[in-house]
Protein backbone atom coordinates (compact mmCIF):
# COMPACT_ATOMS: atom_id res chain seq x y z
CA UNK A 1 0.00 0.00 0.00
CA UNK A 2 2.77 2.38 0.90
CA UNK A 3 4.17 1.67 -2.71
CA UNK A 4 1.07 2.50 -4.04
CA UNK A 5 0.99 6.05 -2.27
CA UNK A 6 4.45 7.00 -3.37
CA UNK A 7 3.22 6.06 -7.06
CA UNK A 8 0.14 8.00 -6.86
CA UNK A 9 2.29 11.00 -6.14
CA UNK A 10 4.70 10.01 -8.67
CA UNK A 11 2.05 9.98 -10.77
CA UNK A 12 0.82 13.37 -10.10
CA UNK A 13 3.83 15.13 -10.24
CA UNK A 14 4.76 13.14 -13.86
CA UNK A 15 0.82 14.61 -14.69
CA UNK A 16 1.36 18.46 -13.94
CA UNK A 17 4.87 17.91 -15.84
CA UNK A 18 3.37 16.58 -18.79
CA UNK A 19 0.11 18.62 -18.74
CA UNK A 20 2.09 21.78 -17.84
CA UNK A 21 4.53 21.55 -20.62
CA UNK A 22 1.52 20.59 -23.17
CA UNK A 23 -0.20 24.26 -22.17
CA UNK A 24 3.54 25.36 -22.57
CA UNK A 25 3.55 24.44 -25.69
CA UNK A 26 0.06 25.24 -26.98
CA UNK A 27 -0.37 28.83 -25.41
CA UNK A 28 3.39 29.73 -24.87
CA UNK A 29 5.85 28.35 -27.50
CA UNK A 30 3.84 28.44 -30.05
CA UNK A 31 2.92 32.56 -30.46
CA UNK A 32 6.62 32.76 -28.80
CA UNK A 33 7.77 30.97 -32.42
CA UNK A 34 5.70 33.16 -34.41
CA UNK A 35 6.86 36.63 -32.64
CA UNK A 36 10.29 35.32 -32.93
CA UNK A 37 9.74 34.63 -36.88
CA UNK A 38 8.73 38.08 -37.66
CA UNK A 39 11.20 39.84 -35.73
CA UNK A 40 14.14 40.64 -38.26
CA UNK A 41 16.44 42.02 -35.52
CA UNK A 42 15.65 39.36 -33.07
CA UNK A 43 17.43 36.21 -32.48
CA UNK A 44 14.88 34.05 -34.54
CA UNK A 45 13.11 31.43 -33.96
CA UNK A 46 16.44 29.14 -33.51
CA UNK A 47 16.57 30.49 -30.70
CA UNK A 48 14.10 28.59 -29.13
CA UNK A 49 13.90 25.63 -31.35
CA UNK A 50 17.73 25.29 -30.83
CA UNK A 51 17.91 25.44 -27.09
CA UNK A 52 14.15 25.58 -25.47
CA UNK A 53 12.41 22.95 -27.18
CA UNK A 54 14.58 20.03 -27.28
CA UNK A 55 14.73 20.27 -23.81
CA UNK A 56 11.52 20.79 -23.44
CA UNK A 57 10.00 17.96 -25.31
CA UNK A 58 12.38 15.10 -23.86
CA UNK A 59 11.04 16.42 -20.15
CA UNK A 60 7.52 16.48 -22.36
CA UNK A 61 7.62 13.01 -23.30
CA UNK A 62 9.14 11.58 -20.83
CA UNK A 63 6.83 12.91 -18.44
CA UNK A 64 4.21 11.75 -20.63
CA UNK A 65 5.48 8.20 -20.45
CA UNK A 66 6.04 8.08 -16.44
CA UNK A 67 2.61 9.38 -15.83
CA UNK A 68 0.92 6.80 -17.66
CA UNK A 69 2.83 4.28 -16.34
CA UNK A 70 2.44 4.88 -12.94
CA UNK A 71 -1.25 5.39 -13.84
CA UNK A 72 -1.31 2.17 -14.77
CA UNK A 73 0.43 0.76 -11.51
CA UNK A 74 -1.79 2.77 -9.67
CA UNK A 75 -4.96 1.07 -11.23
CA UNK A 76 -3.66 -2.42 -10.79
CA UNK A 77 -1.79 -2.06 -7.18
CA UNK A 78 -5.08 0.09 -5.49
CA UNK A 79 -7.58 -1.84 -3.38
CA UNK A 80 -11.28 -1.09 -5.89
CA UNK A 81 -9.15 -0.40 -8.84
CA UNK A 82 -7.77 -2.77 -11.52
CA UNK A 83 -6.36 -1.90 -15.07
CA UNK A 84 -8.42 -4.24 -16.98
CA UNK A 85 -11.82 -2.94 -15.18
CA UNK A 86 -10.67 0.55 -15.73
CA UNK A 87 -9.85 -0.15 -19.74
CA UNK A 88 -13.15 -2.01 -19.85
CA UNK A 89 -14.66 0.50 -18.52
CA UNK A 90 -16.27 -0.99 -15.31
CA UNK A 91 -18.32 -3.06 -17.80
CA UNK A 92 -19.62 -6.08 -15.63
CA UNK A 93 -18.03 -4.92 -12.53
CA UNK A 94 -20.54 -2.18 -11.59
CA UNK A 95 -18.33 -0.18 -10.23
CA UNK A 96 -19.23 3.26 -11.64
CA UNK A 97 -15.43 4.63 -10.27
CA UNK A 98 -13.96 2.11 -12.87
CA UNK A 99 -15.81 3.77 -15.55
CA UNK A 100 -14.93 7.45 -14.69
CA UNK A 101 -11.11 6.49 -14.04
CA UNK A 102 -11.73 4.54 -17.63
CA UNK A 103 -12.44 7.36 -19.50
CA UNK A 104 -9.73 9.20 -18.10
CA UNK A 105 -7.47 6.40 -18.83
CA UNK A 106 -8.47 5.99 -22.12
CA UNK A 107 -8.18 9.77 -22.88
CA UNK A 108 -4.69 9.39 -20.91
CA UNK A 109 -3.47 6.51 -23.47
CA UNK A 110 -4.78 8.29 -26.64
CA UNK A 111 -2.64 11.25 -25.43
CA UNK A 112 0.29 9.20 -24.98
CA UNK A 113 0.00 7.90 -28.74
CA UNK A 114 0.09 11.42 -30.24
CA UNK A 115 2.86 12.14 -27.60
CA UNK A 116 5.17 9.64 -29.05
CA UNK A 117 3.78 8.42 -32.49
CA UNK A 118 2.35 12.27 -33.83
CA UNK A 119 4.44 15.02 -31.97
CA UNK A 120 7.82 13.76 -30.94
CA UNK A 121 8.68 12.05 -34.89
CA UNK A 122 7.57 14.93 -36.42
CA UNK A 123 9.22 18.07 -33.68
CA UNK A 124 12.19 15.63 -34.59
CA UNK A 125 11.98 16.66 -38.35
CA UNK A 126 10.33 20.41 -37.43
CA UNK A 127 13.37 20.93 -35.27
CA UNK A 128 16.06 19.37 -37.91
CA UNK A 129 17.15 16.77 -35.18
CA UNK A 130 16.22 14.29 -38.70
CA UNK A 131 16.87 15.58 -41.97
CA UNK A 132 13.62 16.29 -43.80
CA UNK A 133 12.46 18.21 -46.62
CA UNK A 134 10.82 21.19 -46.49
CA UNK A 135 7.71 19.11 -47.86
CA UNK A 136 8.24 17.11 -45.02
CA UNK A 137 9.02 20.05 -42.58
CA UNK A 138 5.79 21.38 -43.45
CA UNK A 139 3.24 18.28 -43.34
CA UNK A 140 5.36 17.60 -39.66
CA UNK A 141 4.42 21.13 -38.16
CA UNK A 142 0.11 20.27 -39.23
CA UNK A 143 0.31 16.83 -37.48
CA UNK A 144 2.27 17.72 -34.91
CA UNK A 145 0.14 21.08 -34.36
CA UNK A 146 -3.39 18.85 -34.62
CA UNK A 147 -1.78 16.47 -32.49
CA UNK A 148 -0.70 18.78 -30.11
CA UNK A 149 -4.11 20.74 -29.87
CA UNK A 150 -6.47 17.54 -29.60
CA UNK A 151 -4.10 16.71 -26.31
CA UNK A 152 -4.89 20.11 -25.49
CA UNK A 153 -8.92 19.46 -26.02
CA UNK A 154 -8.43 16.17 -24.54
CA UNK A 155 -6.78 17.44 -21.27
CA UNK A 156 -9.72 18.93 -19.36
CA UNK A 157 -12.19 15.92 -19.76
CA UNK A 158 -9.13 13.74 -18.85
CA UNK A 159 -8.64 15.49 -15.93
CA UNK A 160 -12.07 15.73 -14.67
CA UNK A 161 -12.97 12.21 -15.17
CA UNK A 162 -9.55 11.03 -13.23
CA UNK A 163 -10.23 13.19 -10.27
CA UNK A 164 -13.93 12.58 -10.11
CA UNK A 165 -13.60 8.82 -9.89
CA UNK A 166 -11.00 9.36 -6.76
CA UNK A 167 -13.48 11.72 -5.17
CA UNK A 168 -16.75 10.63 -6.04
CA UNK A 169 -17.64 12.96 -8.27
CA UNK A 170 -20.99 11.94 -9.73
CA UNK A 171 -21.57 11.91 -13.89
CA UNK A 172 -25.23 10.76 -13.91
Amino acid sequence: MELALIDRWLHILAGVTWIGLLYYFNFVQAQAMGAATADKDGPGPAAIGKYVAPRALLWFRWAALVTWLSGAYYLAAWPGYSLGGAFSLGIGAENVQLTHIGIGAWLGTIMLFNVWVLIWPNQKKILGIVPATDEEKAKARRVAFLASRSNVMMSLPMLFFMQGAAHGVPFG
